[in-house]
């Protein structure tokens, strides 16, 4: 009985882990998870296969999320190399589909800040684009695609 139980459990897991997310919060906490210093499957970066991509990204992003690229630093981080401080988070405004989150924190003694432009699909929540004020995650994949 515990045997079923438990691969109940772990098959529950794997539905919901495709299914995006309940929240915008949520969502941008679930994209730094990725960025610990723990297990190694949660310390190196938001992953780049198809079923991450799709868990985290709007179609036509997780499309560039996936495709091959030579990038100079992780753009989620604005770093090669990271080690994050706490990460703040707070909802900036809701207009029409879109809920931009603000996402700052400290990496490596330098502040980061990114604001996430969230949608909310038919499975959930996902990210339509990253920006800074200076970059979108959009024109940087699409900037270093080979």
């Amino acid at each position: 009985m515990r045997l079923l139980l438990t691969a109940l459990l772990l098959l529950g897991s794997t539905v919901t882990a495709a299914a995006g997310f309940r929240t915008p919060e949520s969502l941008v906490r679930n994209v730094y998870a990725h960025y610990g210093q723990g297990a190694p499957e949660f310390s190196s970066g938001l992953p780049r296969t198809s079923e991450a991509a799709a868990q985290f990204f709007d179609p036509s992003l997780a499309k560039a999320w996936t495709a091959p690229r030579r990038e100079p630093y992780d753009f989620l981080v604005q770093s090669p190399r990271w080690k994050l401080g706490p990460v703040a988070i707070s909802i900036l405004r809701k207009q029409f589909d879109r809920t931009y989150v603000a996402a700052s924190f400290d990496n490596q003694g330098r502040r980061v800040s990114l604001n996430f432009i969230v949608v909310k699909g038919p499975d959930g929540w996902v990210i339509l684009d990253v920006e800074t004020p200076h970059d979108s995650l959009r024109l940087f994949l699409e900037q270093f695609r080979k």
